[in-house]
């Protein structure tokens, strides 16, 4: 109403307000915040723009770096950008990306994924009266000396579960009991 003309007293009586102020003041905010985008951003000036940006995404999608840190020292390295490992991750942050802690899983090599696949297409065809059949166990893995600690890795949101987002885990090494 009030960009077709009409004065502040004509709106306040047409919706039922009982003051004009009340207009006013609306009338008032929405002209400042209609502005907001021909203000300056505040602030120090961003040192990473969206091309080094969508260097960092590339870097990190291809596994030629896989966490902040590597990623800082490649555009130290490559670019002869000077940011810190936090600017990194909101980078990430602000291009969809999240930080999760990579899942553990038994390392397989190309043999073992060969056998579970001819596993599987072995068994594809049993009823679930030939699976009842089958005893099963369960194990379970117990640290002695300390904890395995947690590694991070970056994903959007819904992405599927790729190699470079888990942790292999082998039977050797020391420091667990198997029961």
């Amino acid at each position: 109403m009030i960009e077709r003309g009409f004065t502040s007293r004509e709106i306040a009586a047409k919706i039922g307000c009982k003051s004009h102020v009340t207009i006013l003041n609306l009338k008032k905010k929405y002209e400042e915040t209609s502005k907001v985008e021909d203000k300056q951003r505040s602030g120090w000036p961003r040192k990473l723009n969206e091309r080094n940006e969508r260097t960092i995404i590339r870097r990190l999608m291809t596994n030629e770096c896989s966490n902040a840190v590597q990623l800082k020292k490649s555009l130290q390295i490559n670019d002869e950008i000077n940011v810190s490992s936090n600017t990194v991750r909101r980078a990430l942050k602000r291009n969809g990306l999240s930080a999760r802690v990579k899942r553990k899983k038994p390392l397989l090599s190309k043999k073992h994924r060969e056998n579970r696949l001819k596993f599987a297409k072995r068994f594809k065809d049993w009823t679930v009266s030939d699976w009842n059949r089958v005893v099963w166990s369960d194990k379970s893995k117990f640290q002695i000396f300390g904890s395995d600690g947690r590694e991070y890795c970056w994903k959007r949101q819904g992405e599927t579960l790729k190699d470079a987002h888990i942790k292999p885990t082998v039977k050797f090494g020391g420091g667990s009991v198997f029961v």
